[in-house]
């Protein structure tokens, strides 16, 4: 990179835990040519916006937040305005940001994060725009050199890419077909992680489930050679597909000591009609089935889910079975969505869209029954004492330090010290909706 004397930036991340990591590895690259992280927007001279495609409120928080950035950039010619993550993988944002918003310095994809260097370094030198969306040649990233936002916990990507195509989702699109990394290197990475402290780490894909590097090796071969890793004390992963849940894995939450007792299992859907509209490629059957051989291997297994509500052609009564799904499972918690077109794919272009106002109906009735069932899974652990790994101070209230159990309940709790990225046990007092409040036990 240049010898320029721009050198703070701020990373704006949008989406999942997968765009959380590309955050990581991008502030990993900036700080490796001399850059330092800014306490915030104002005060960076450089700002990267990391987005994502899957709901259309993040478009529009997307949009909002460039339009405000033209003034600064009139202001400031210095400042550097950079644009990547899933979003410039699709043609028309693209085309929007070429024709509107022309103070984009930089606009790069997730097929080409590991260009950020050499586009940076030409923008600086140059004065001119720099855009990479598609590489020549997909390959891999090098998991080196990323910021890690804790020291005690970290993400590891083990797939990129998708291969489902379910008809509501725009990832294949975006992030390409999948492809798994080595066994051998993942392991490389986390027996790194752990001689740096970590003692968490989860496992990143969109769908976990269908790992499979060019040996042969698995998912469940995968979490049994990272199982045996010294000072690793907690394995978690997400996500999983229903329709690859081997026999294998649901063995490893009985067999595998680090292996945390918490399973996402997006369902989307209680309705075998509207998964088969979905192409989920399971049906509701099929999904409880799991649900019951999970909980057989491991009975005080957490399970939390993803839900999409007004799914085109979703009738009153498939709604009504998923709420049905709902209240048999009892998940841990949930995470509920409106269905939301995605232009690209194939759901966005079915005749029988769902108007807004029963969307937002089903929803809400819908979380009144996840609620139900999170509250009561919360409610059976008051009283007992758990291992929590604690992440920190509250981000809502700093007096109190928060953490997470093994099944992945978040726990409040006051200390008389500083337990950041220690495992401590704690007596779990009152039970809320979406958390415990506990105390630190001597």
């Amino acid at each position: 990179m240049s010898n320029s004397t721009l050198k703070t930036y701020y990373i704006i991340t949008y989406g999942c835990q997968m765009n959380e990591h590309d955050s990581e590895n991008l502030a990993g690259m900036l700080e490796n040519n001399g850059w330092i992280p800014a306490e915030n927007e104002e005060e960076a001279q450089l700002i990267i916006m990391n987005t994502c495609s899957v709901r259309e409120n993040a478009d529009n928080r997307f949009y909002g937040t460039l339009g405000q950035f033209k003034k600064r950039k009139t202001e400031d010619p210095d400042f550097i305005l950079c644009v990547t993550g899933c979003m410039p993988q699709q043609e028309k944002v693209q085309r929007e940001i070429r024709e509107h918003f022309g103070w984009v310095d930089i606009l790069f994809g997730t097929q080409t994060l590991r260009e950020f260097p050499q586009l940076l370094e030409a923008r600086l030198r140059t004065g001119k725009k720099q855009i990479s969306i598609l590489a020549d040649n997909p390959v891999l990233p090098k998991e080196e050199g990323a910021k890690r936002m804790h020291k005690h916990k970290a993400f590891v990507n083990i797939t990129y890419g998708c291969n489902n195509f379910c008809t509501y989702c725009i990832v294949p699109y975006t992030r390409g077909r999948e492809k798994s990394r080595s066994l051998e290197s993942v392991v490389q990475e986390v027996r790194e992680l752990a001689s740096e402290g970590v003692v968490e780490i989860s496992l990143l894909g969109q769908n976990v489930n269908s790992f499979r590097d060019g040996e042969g090796n698995t998912f469940p071969d995968l979490l049994r050679a990272l199982d045996g890793i010294p000072g690793i004390e907690r394995i978690r992963f997400m996500t999983s597909n229903p329709k690859d849940l081997s026999e294998e894995l649901i063995a490893c939450f009985r067999d595998l000591s680090h292996l945390c007792r918490h399973i996402h299992l997006p369902v989307q859907s209680g309705s075998s009609r509207i998964l088969k509209r979905m192409n989920r490629r399971y049906d509701r059957e099929r999904y409880l089935d799991v649900v019951r051989r999970l909980r057989e291997a491991c009975p005080d297994i957490a399970i939390t889910t993803d839900i999409i509500v007004g799914f085109p052609g979703e009738t009153e009564e498939d709604f009504l079975e998923t709420v049905s799904l709902v209240r048999e499972v009892r998940y841990d918690a949930a995470f509920t969505f409106i269905y939301s077109p995605r232009e690209g794919t194939p759901a966005a272009t079915f005749p029988d869209q769902i108007p807004e106002d029963v969307k937002h109906d089903r929803l809400n009735r819908l979380n009144e029954a996840v609620n139900e069932g999170a509250y009561a899974h919360n409610k059976a652990l008051e009283g007992l004492t758990l291992p929590v790994l604690v992440d920190g101070k509250s981000r809502r209230d700093d007096r109190f330090y928060q953490g997470r159990t093994d099944g992945f309940k978040l726990v409040n709790f006051k200390a008389d010290r500083d337990y950041t990225g220690e495992i401590v046990p704690v007596h779990l007092t009152e039970c809320k909706t979406f958390s415990l409040n506990g105390e630190v036990e001597a």
